[in-house]
């Protein structure tokens, strides 16, 4: 597939990390960003979370999901700003415009599928919400997202509260639906030359995501087989983490037949009983297999364990942390990277999967609106159209700058006034 051209009214997380994907595949990726309103920083909130990484609008937390892309502020609020989104539309002969704005913001900031594929008929465009379309004025973010589909439910210890997820789950699963359909629709494109409408439901996505548990209600489940289970699977035993003398170790038996693997070893035999021999025996007994497991494990160090787990083919692993992680041989050939405007290497995740020719450096994220300029420039508009449009855009950050500026000496212009 030839290399695409993607249009993102993007910000936070679920629709950065779709539009990463495609900037990985090689494709343009030109980030729209609002222009501030009232007392609001500009662009992205993400811009301004985390330490500062070079500068106050690219902080740590901002860089890794939004390198390799261009960026541009318009005021879509102002009709010349939306006028100007529908010539880029055309004049860049854009494949696919992504947004993840309230979707009953969509036609007032002319941004709608109605209206942008009036610009381009062969448009693809998807769109990103917390319950989609039918729910318009709904805002979501991952862990409320996480909380309303039940994810949260099944996640941590039996004994304790609902718990997150330590990654964003719902943001990632949101994302990647984006990137998958939008391959599909361009696939279908090819063949129909129409463009298609993509909207994204956050729940949705994340309730597809129960396969293991939500079908079990109507086959009138016991009420431990669709909550917190800690770090235990629920259906096959033993699946656990287990001490040892100097820490911990993951494993996992996923058959019968690895069970028979596992308690031929010298080290595990003591735990086999007939009643263990299969997994629904195994359940039956999984107290008891769970003390004795333990008493295994406890009794030996994990170099030991891993040993003996490996030679018998069992799944395993020590619980790395991030550092830990970062060492990890079967991913060093895939970390991607980035470098800072002042030199510094910045090793990042790898991407979901190593394609032929897909690169592994990506340029630095940009500063809010840069490319402003060159877009409007690209696009045909002439040097008064783009003074015009970059006027509109812009002005309101050099404000908001001043304001900021003002904010930091404490000074009366700093100070709003009554009612604002």
């Amino acid at each position: 597939m030839r290399p695409r051209t993607v249009l993102s009214l993007e910000q936070a997380l679920s629709l950065p990390s779709a539009t990463l994907r495609f900037a990985q595949l090689g494709w343009r990726v030109i980030r729209i960003e609002s222009t501030p309103s009232g007392d609001g920083l500009p662009g992205d909130p993400n811009r301004y979370i985390g330490r500062n990484a070079v500068d106050d609008d690219r902080r740590n937390y901002f860089v890794a999901p939004n390198v390799g892309k261009e960026a541009i502020a318009l005021n879509l609020k102002d009709p010349r700003g939306r006028e100007a989104l529908a010539r880029i539309v055309r004049a860049l002969d854009v494949d696919v415009f992504c947004c993840n704005v309230l979707p009953s913001r969509y036609e007032s900031l002319g941004i709608d599928y109605a209206t942008l594929a009036a610009a381009k008929p062969d448009l693809v465009w998807a769109g990103i919400s917390a319950l989609g379309p039918a729910y318009p004025d709904v805002p979501g973010y991952d862990p409320v997202l996480q909380a309303m589909a039940g994810l949260m439910e099944v996640t941590g210890d039996p004994d304790g509260p609902p718990t997150v997820t330590g990654v964003p789950l719902v943001d990632l699963k949101a994302g990647d639906e984006v990137y998958a359909n939008v391959l599909l629709a361009l696939l279908e494109r090819t063949e129909s030359g129409c463009g298609k409408r993509i909207d994204v439901s956050m729940l949705q996505a994340a309730a597809s995501w129960l396969i293991t548990t939500l079908p079990l209600v109507d086959f009138d489940c016991d009420p431990s087989e669709i909550t917190r289970a800690g770090n235990e699977h629920r259906k096959f035993i033993p699946t656990n983490v287990y001490p040892t003398r100097d820490g911990f170790v993951y494993l996992a038996v996923g058959s019968d037949i690895q069970w028979k693997r596992l308690t031929a070893t010298p080290m595990f035999a003591p735990v086999a009983t007939p009643l263990r021999a299969t997994n629904a025996g195994r359940q039956q007994d999984r107290a008891a297999l769970k003390r004795d497991m333990t008493g295994v494990t406890q009794a030996h160090k994990t170099d030991e364990v891993s040993v003996t787990l490996s030679g018998a083919t069992i799944p395993w692993a020590a619980i790395n942390d991030i550092r830990q992680v970062r060492e990890l041989a079967a991913l060093e050939p895939a970390f991607t990277t980035t470098r800072t405007p002042d030199g510094r290497t910045i090793r990042m995740q790898p991407a979901a999967t190593s394609l032929p020719d897909m690169r592994s450096e990506y340029p630095f994220p940009p500063k809010y609106g840069a490319h402003t300029l060159a877009v409007l420039a690209e696009a045909g508009f002439t040097d008064d159209e783009v003074e015009e449009i970059a006027d509109v855009s812009l002005r309101a950050l050099e404000e908001r700058k001043a304001f900021a500026a003002a904010a930091q000496a404490d000074t009366p212009a700093a100070r709003p006034t009554a009612g604002t």
